[in-house]
Formats: C-alpha cells, sequence, structure tokens
C-alpha cells in the first residue's frame, strides 16, 4: 500500500511511523501498547479496504476517528499536530467539537 503526501509524492505506508505518532499522542494517559498495536491494525485495515493509495489526510481522519473513541486527550494533542492548530482557539474550537459529538453522561 502507498500513501499520497499532500506534494503528491508516494511512499509506502509504514505501519512503525503510525505507531509513532500515535503513541507521541498518547504519552503518559493510560493507553497500553498493545491497544496502540490494535488502533494501527484497525486504520491499516480501514484504508487497505478504502483504497491501494489513501492520502495523508485519509490516514490523519482514520486516526483521529479512532483516538475520539479511545483517549479524548490524545485525540486533542494528535489533532493539534495533524490539523496545525497555532493557538488556544484552534483547541478551545476542537474541544467543542469533541463535546457535542460526545454522548451525554447517564444520570443515575
Amino acid at each position: 500500500m502507498w500513501v499520497v503526501k499532500r506534494s503528491g509524492q508516494r511512499e509506502p505506508f509504514d505501519r512503525a511511523k503510525l505507531i509513532a505518532g500515535v503513541r507521541a499522542a498518547c504519552k503518559n494517559r493510560p493507553v497500553s501498547s498493545e491497544v496502540l498495536q490494535q488502533l494501527a491494525s484497525q486504520v491499516e485495515e480501514a484504508l487497505r479496504a478504502a483504497s491501494l493509495e489513501p492520502t495523508t489526510q485519509e490516514v490523519g481522519v482514520a486516526v483521529l476517528e479512532r483516538l475520539q473513541v479511545l483517549d479524548d486527550v490524545a485525540y486533542l494533542r494528535f489533532a493539534s499536530v495533524y490539523k496545525g492548530f497555532e493557538d488556544v482557539g484552534d483547541f478551545e474550537r476542537e474541544v467543542g467539537l469533541l463535546i457535542k459529538m460526545t454522548e451525554p453522561k447517564q444520570r443515575i
């Protein structure tokens, strides 16, 4: 599988690179290495099912979708790099979107 970069250049899919990026986002979070491996497998499977030449944008979105379910802080960290956050307003906007997508807590 090849990944098409924003420049149009193609490079082989590198699972280790994907895991390194997600590991950085999950630093000091309660996410095990096994869970990171599972996430990488899920992303790779989804990408292969969709295309043999996914774009870096498709890779990023696939990772974000899974991180959102896994850990909100890791999601925001990854999103800040992937989406190129420049100021606190970018974080505020993303947190607002994250809150809207999260199911409300049930009251007992």
